[in-house]
């Protein structure tokens, strides 16, 4: 296993520890089946994606995302980024 591979482990369990004593409020497949979004209470959704590196092979992503507390008109949302650990 590469290192990279256990940093992507590392971060894809953090995120997915966010659900722990969480209500989940709402669930979506995306209708090809390479996405998955929960979205918890509290305004958090965490996002499980999978991508394809550039010779096909699948790789697992997963994102927590934070809605702002005034979410833009557009309904787009602001994704910040804790940089530290």
């Amino acid at each position: 296993m590469s290192l990279s591979s256990v940093q992507d482990l590392r971060r894809i369990a953090e995120a997915v520890g966010q659900l722990r004593d969480r209500r989940v409020l709402d669930v979506v497949m995306r209708s090809d089946c390479r996405q998955l979004r929960l979205t918890l209470e509290g305004g958090h959704i965490l996002q499980v994606t999978v991508l394809l590196d550039e010779s096909g092979k699948p790789r697992l992503d997963v994102d927590l995302l934070r809605t702002t507390e005034n979410p833009p008109a557009t309904g787009q949302l602001e994704v910040r980024f804790d940089g530290g650990e």
